[in-house]
């Protein structure tokens, strides 16, 4: 389909609306390469033509009611921060939002369990029916969460995090299945033809373990021969060159052990390797390839890295959907918790020299 004819833009948006029940004009235009001005003047069209209803940032079916019949549900949404990974996540809520009758209220916690639950605590005080909960762990163990959830007075739904605790176990989720995604890298990466490949981690994240587990997996399935590891720092204005220094030591090791590929969390750090291989007079992928866990900003790279790519709308969809169940079956206890693993998709870039 040409995303530059109008018709086949049109054809898109209505078929979008008919699969999910609406449709948002960001994602669309994400989706077909275009600006979001050029999607919403399509949806004026298509209203004019009596096709769709205009909503907030989107549309709905014509046949949908243009006054809500209800009045919208406030899901309150409690993530770290609104850089980097969670955007998308937020977005992807918002777009299923419409279709769902909700009202998302944000709120960040900064990685501060403090904040966390205070944050929390306000929003069910404003009034919202059920809340998605990004938690920290740093300060506080499952068992002291689990207890501080179980006296929240609305559902709770966890995002983005793989919970262990049994206190947790009755208690919904939606996640990524990260171990997975760093297992489509390592496949993809032995496919080529590597036979070793190394791993630089952000260790101070929620992610970091999981990628390192399914890595692990990947390379003791298939085989493969033990190559270099690195947990790199968290950057830091401040220590900068720490974070240098790490990725230059990591690079050395490669070359040193006849490591030819290597999986870097995140794609800013996996940027950076791009840089200083370059100024060495390494040649991506030639002389290393590349694959970035997490794809914000890969494909800008200097050599476009391919990229384990989290399922960030659907897991924003997944979530309010799910919350959205719970509110709307208060008091029925027997309904077994919904534990929801999205698996990853690898997006292959000039980083690893291959198509997928």
């Amino acid at each position: 389909m040409s995303t530059s004819l109008p018709r086949a833009r049109h054809e898109h948006i209505l078929r979008h609306i008919e699969l999910h029940g609406t449709v948002s004009a960001t994602g669309v235009a994400q989706e077909l390469g275009v600006s979001p001005m050029t999607i919403r003047r399509d949806m004026d069209e298509l209203e004019e033509a009596g096709r769709l209803v205009r909503v907030h940032g989107g549309a709905i079916a014509a046949t949908a009611p243009p006054v809500p019949q209800s009045a919208l549900t406030n899901i309150g949404v409690v993530v770290p921060g609104t850089v980097g990974h969670f955007p998308m996540i937020i977005r992807g809520m918002d777009a299923a939002s419409h279709a769902l009758r909700a009202r998302l209220v944000l709120a960040t916690s900064q990685y501060h369990p403090d904040v966390e639950r205070r944050q929390a605590e306000r929003l069910v005080e404003a009034g919202v029916k059920g809340l998605i909960l990004a938690p920290t762990l740093r300060e506080q163990t499952e068992e002291e969460l689990a207890e501080w959830v179980r006296q929240q007075p609305v559902p709770v739904v966890f995002l983005e995090r793989r919970l262990e605790s049994t206190a947790l176990a009755s208690f919904d989720s939606v996640r990524s299945d990260h171990a997975r995604g760093a297992v489509l890298a390592v496949e993809h990466l032995h496919r080529l033809g590597h036979e070793r490949v190394g791993i630089a981690l952000l260790e101070r994240t929620a992610t970091a373990p999981l990628i390192r587990e399914g890595y692990a997996r990947a390379i003791e399935r298939l085989g493969m021969k033990s190559a270099p590891y690195r947990a790199l720092p968290k950057r830091d204005e401040e220590h900068d060159g720490r974070l240098d220094i790490e990725l230059a030591a990591f690079i050395d090791e490669c070359l040193e052990s006849g490591t030819t590929a290597a999986l870097v969390h995140t794609d800013v750090e996996a940027a950076r390797i791009v840089e200083l291989a370059v100024d060495r007079g390494l040649r991506i992928p030639d002389d290393l390839a590349l694959v970035a866990y997490d794809d914000n900003t890969a494909a800008f790279a200097l050599v476009p890295l391919s990229a384990v790519t989290a399922p960030r709308r659907d897991l924003g969809g997944e979530a309010l959907s799910t919350v959205m169940h719970r509110v709307s079956e208060a008091g029925d206890g027997d309904r077994a918790p919904r534990n929801l693993a999205i698996l990853p998709r690898l997006t292959v870039r000039e980083s690893c020299g291959a198509r997928a």
